[in-house]
């Protein structure tokens, strides 16, 4: 790259990282009744939560809060400084059939979110009658992935390792789970949409399908807004638009401010020093994903590039057209402007259109769990 061009790849992401909303919008306010389900703490056993047994690297920290069917735990950890909560959807029969197993969504949330909010259980997620899901903390800008930098103010960050190796075994040591890949799928939105695809190439002995909902679906240099986005909520350079004139509250705060290079080190396409960017980018190796269900679903942000939604809708359009050519099988949504997906859905980079999402996909999920040996 000449000393112009990268001089303005600089501008660029600077200019990038000053102005982008994050990824993931807030979540929609808790209803009367995801309130009601979550009382403070409650007893384990028959009328709560099931008791959970420390392992794998993960320490429980005071009691589970919620309801039989849906609560929080919080844990600690050596991985991820912490600590962390996990919020865990059972069926409604889980305690009527000890003797039933059942398959497990891994659900990953976006950008400025976390599972201690009721609103992450969607009710497509709370109605499904044939699944567990799980949504685990993936920290406020954490990307699932183990930083490559480890001695920032945030502290150790490894949450591929969190998830993969220490979440994920809890779970199945835990609960009654069907262990096999068939029986266990990764989904996200926004951030999690990115995490989502990368944890189901990273390991696909674990995930038998992987959904991504207006997923951060590229890191390549073909799509640099992403990559200023995610170099956004690593400065907390997304807090510029806070405001009532955007929906986010003012003052979001990512956490300790730290290196534009601290997970995959320099975003510059120059001397191949983004480098581990174009090892992680989802859109170059879809064809990890062979054997694999996979659902995208995406809106168009009205057309305006300044919805997140429109850059998210770029890279959809990329996968699925990368898809197509490798021959891939795969359920692809876009949504436009969301006429006639759901009367939350305008399009946006939004819960509303994420709840839409999952009442389309959780149906075909559990059937497709169904339908595995």
């Amino acid at each position: 790259m000449t000393p112009v061009r990268l001089r303005r790849a600089r501008a660029a992401l600077a200019a990038l990282a000053a102005c982008l909303l994050p990824l993931a919008a807030p979540a929609a306010p808790a209803t009367a009744a995801t309130t009601a389900a979550a009382p403070a703490a409650v007893r384990a056993g028959a009328d709560g939560p099931p008791p959970l047994t420390d392992g794998f690297g993960l320490t429980q920290a005071g009691a589970a809060t919620g309801s039989a069917t849906n609560f929080v735990i919080t844990v600690t950890t050596a991985q991820v400084a912490g600590p962390h909560t996990i919020r865990i959807l059972l069926p409604a029969d889980y305690a009527a059939r000890p003797d039933k197993r059942y398959p497990v969504l891994y659900f990953l949330h976006g950008a400025s979110d976390n599972p201690s909010s009721p609103a992450l259980a969607y009710p497509a997620l709370t109605a499904a009658q044939s699944m567990i899901t799980v949504i685990p903390d993936g920290g406020l800008r954490g990307w699932y992935a183990d930083w490559l930098d480890q001695n920032t103010a945030a502290g150790a960050q490894n949450w591929e390792t969190f998830h993969l190796t220490q979440v994920l075994p809890f779970v199945d040591a835990n609960l009654r789970t069907r262990t096999d890949r068939a029986h266990r799928a990764v989904g996200g939105l926004s951030m999690g949409g990115f995490g989502a695809l990368h944890y189901a190439q990273d390991r696909p002995d674990l995930f038998g399908q992987v959904l991504t909902m207006s997923g951060a679906n590229d890191l390549s240099t073909d799509e640099m807004i992403i990559r200023g986005a995610v170099v956004a909520t690593l400065t907390n350079a997304g807090t510029v638009l806070c405001g009532p004139s955007d929906g986010h509250p003012c003052a979001l705060d990512f956490g300790p401010t730290v290196s534009s290079d601290a997970i995959f080190g320099s975003p510059y396409p120059v001397f191949n020093a983004d480098w581990r960017w174009n090892a992680a980018d989802p859109a170059s190796r879809l064809a990890r994903l062979a054997g694999t269900g996979i659902a995208v679903y995406t809106g168009n942000g009205n057309n305006s590039p300044s919805d997140m939604e429109f850059w998210a809708e770029g890279t959809a359009k990329r996968v699925k057209q990368r898809l197509d050519a490798l021959g891939l099988p795969h359920h692809y949504v876009d949504y436009g402007d969301g006429t006639g997906w759901g009367a939350d859905c305008h399009g946006g980079h939004t819960p509303g259109c994420w709840a839409q999402d999952l009442v389309d996909y959780v149906p075909r999920l559990e059937a497709a769990f169904a339908a595995a040996p």
